[in-house]
């Protein structure tokens, strides 16, 4: 499997037994080059490495906690015995600071999983402490996939200029991310043309759902946490709703080379730290206000008042650690989406292609400003 921005977690085999180690602690994040904040995580990342294993199997996990209160680890979705479910105080004991816990459990049923911590949930799991947990059939299950991706969503709220995400936040999130990234620090998913692409996305929002959208081609839902879906109640789609506590599977074949958008289609989503306590601009004639502001500070401006479009390419100077309404490069200018955005590129030689590099388009397949005499011919008034 492939975790965009991530990395899986080693295993190694102790007799008959999977061996692997957690360390619940507090990091170091970056969401893109220019904000960075100090959250908490496993292993050095948020979201924790991936953990890869196959139905049958019997894992041990160890989880060492170095957060500065105690912690526990529930595996969301895995069917074991009740006391390895991690929920504090109710299955165990919570794990004190600075120690090292066991947890040992039979992996009887394949699915796309999650963990994450269960004690002081609103603090460490808004803090980062989450991660998924993918246990693969013994015997393979529908058409084989050439690729097979693993994406977390989450969203955060970082006040600008700030360096800590704040964990009593409810409502109005600013920083949205798939894998602990938004865009541009997310990695492009790479696939080859005509490749069958599975792609397992997972949601521990502390608030929202995400209806996680994919442009250029349709795809059809074939699991969730609670298992496959049947293959008569599967439809094609273009946008999968991915609720809080909930993981969905999606595959596809993409037959049109280019680099596809997919993000998620609430439109604050796929912006970066705006604020929400403004009041409406579009239209506003803000002249006299302008005049009056100049005075005291003369490089001020109204923003907004036509749209809030190119915002982030206008080399404003902005607070330090902060990327407020900023998206990132495009081949045609700024792409002024940023939070839970990044996109599918899809090549015919996937494997030889530059992850970094856009897509060529060929002649004529480019929209352009359209010619008068030619829309005089398709009888289109020039003039509007």
């Amino acid at each position: 499997m492939i975790t965009p921005n991530g990395h899986t977690l080693a295993l190694r085999n102790v007799g008959p037994v999977r061996v692997g180690h957690l360390v619940a602690q507090e990091i170091e994040h970056e969401f893109a080059p220019g904000l960075r904040v100090r959250a908490w995580g496993y292993n050095g990342s948020t979201p924790g490495p991936t953990i890869e294993a196959t139905e049958g199997e019997r894992v041990r996990l160890y989880v060492t906690n170095r957060l500065p209160e105690p912690t526990s680890v529930h595996w969301h979705g895995i069917v074991l015995p009740n006391g390895m479910d991690g929920v504090s105080a109710l299955n165990q004991p919570p794990i004190p600071p600075g120690e090292t816990w066991t947890y040992e459990f039979d992996l009887r049923y394949p699915g796309t999983f999650m963990y994450h911590s269960h004690y002081d949930e609103m603090t460490q799991i808004a803090l980062g402490c989450v991660g998924m947990f993918v246990v693969h059939p013994r015997r393979p299950r529908g058409p084989r996939v050439d690729r097979d991706f693993v994406l977390m969503t989450h969203e955060w709220t970082v006040d600008v200029g700030t360096s800590r995400p704040d964990p009593n936040a409810m409502e109005g999130f600013n920083v949205l991310t798939f894998n602990g990234k938004m865009f541009p620090g997310t990695e492009p998913l790479v696939v080859g043309t005509n490749e069958r692409v599975r792609i397992r996305l997972g949601n521990l929002s502390p608030m929202d759902h995400h209806p996680i959208h994919l442009h250029g081609l349709w795809f059809e839902e074939t699991a969730t946490d609670g298992g496959y879906i049947p293959e008569s109640a599967r439809r094609p789609e273009t946008t999968v709703l991915v609720p809080v506590g909930a993981t969905r599977v999606i595959e596809l074949v993409p037959t049109e080379p280019g680099d596809w958008a997919m993000h998620c289609h609430m439109t604050h989503h796929v912006m970066t730290q705006m604020g929400h306590g403004l009041p409406p601009m579009v239209g506003v004639d803000t002249t006299t206000l302008d005049a009056r502001m100049r005075r005291v500070l003369p490089a001020y401006m109204t923003m907004g008042t036509s749209g809030m479009g190119g915002m982030g390419d206008m080399g404003m100077p902005i607070p330090p650690n902060s990327l407020p309404m900023r998206g990132g490069p495009g081949p045609f200018g700024e792409i002024d989406m940023g939070g839970m955005f990044t996109v599918l590129k899809v090549r015919d030689e996937p494997d030889a292609a530059d992850p970094a590099a856009w897509y060529q388009h060929p002649p004529g397949t480019v929209p352009s400003r359209a010619d008068a005499a030619a829309m005089a011919a398709d009888g289109i008034d020039p003039s509007g």
